[in-house]
């Protein structure tokens, strides 16, 4: 899932589409339940949305009829049908939820919607907020310059995909497992199980170095694809394999150099937790 497919509530990703038609964000509703009731996990938040949706059908409430569902990217990198609503439906969704962080997401909802009209105008003020963001919860320059870089390097490798019968979603997820299995070899969801993450973006929470083998991987998959004009899911998964094995030499020969895994379970969530305890 890319950025712009994600905001962020404290240290809850909130996954969002945006519809050009109509000029406006649809959030993920269980996300923002989450968020409200300060819930990690994701099942306890969809059966709290369920019972909630009941309760406002019996009396009569229409912002459950305004709902709607599209296909957004779960933890296991699969897309599945999921309620969303815009932001004045989500407002009125909000008041039926006994919370504490009501009035700071109803803020929050403001601001992102506003932010969306000017990233369509600048597209480098998105770079810049994610900049802001990853120094807000404690990133150091030198990983905010490596993560940026490696969104280039995915960027440019989902560009050629697009370009040579890739469909995004699915298709990339698996793509993106196959390279990841390659270089680190482990899973991208086993890779999330050892850092103890659920709905957090991987990539925030790897080390500079899981950055920098990600990238190359995916640097190496691009550049073979290329050289072979890989087109279709099969010729791509081939250059997936070669180029996520290019990384894993790479990987392998630091690892016996310096004696330490490049996979590990480190992640930024205490530190997170931390900063914002702080603030």
């Amino acid at each position: 899932m890319t950025n712009a497919n994600l905001a962020i509530f404290e240290n809850y990703n909130i996954r969002r589409e945006y519809n050009d038609e109509n000029e406006k964000w649809y959030f993920s509703v269980i996300d923002i339940i989450a968020a409200l009731t300060s819930q990690k996990d994701y099942q306890t938040a969809r059966k709290y949305w369920n019972k909630l949706k009941e309760r406002l059908n019996k009396e009569g409430n229409e912002s459950v009829t305004k709902c709607h569902q599209l296909k957004l990217m779960a933890a296991d990198g699969k897309k599945y049908l999921t309620d969303v609503a815009d932001a004045e439906t989500l407002l009125r969704i909000i008041q039926s939820v006994p919370s504490k962080k009501a009035e700071p997401i109803k803020l929050w909802l403001a601001k992102v919607g506003y932010e969306r009209m000017e990233e369509i105008a600048d597209p480098e003020r998105s770079l810049n907020r994610a900049r802001e963001n990853w120094k807000k919860y404690g990133r150091s320059e030198k990983w905010i310059e490596q993560r940026m870089r490696g969104q280039e390097t995915r960027n440019k490798l989902t560009d050629y995909w697009s370009e040579h019968e890739i469909k995004e979603g699915k298709e990339y997820a698996i793509l993106t497992n196959i390279i990841h299995q390659e270089w680190a070899e482990v899973s991208v969801k086993d890779h999330k199980k050892l850092k103890g993450l659920k709905t957090q973006n991987l990539r925030d929470h790897m080390s500079e170095a899981e950055l920098l083998f990600t990238a190359l991987a995916e640097l190496s998959t691009r550049q073979i694809a290329e050289s072979d004009n890989a087109t279709g899911m099969v010729k791509n998964k081939a250059a997936g394999k070669k180029g996520g094995s290019i990384a894993k030499n790479a990987r392998k020969e630091l690892e016996s150099k310096t004696g330490k895994n490049v996979v590990t379970g480190k992640n930024f969530l205490e530190k997170a937790k931390d900063k914002k305890e702080l603030q």
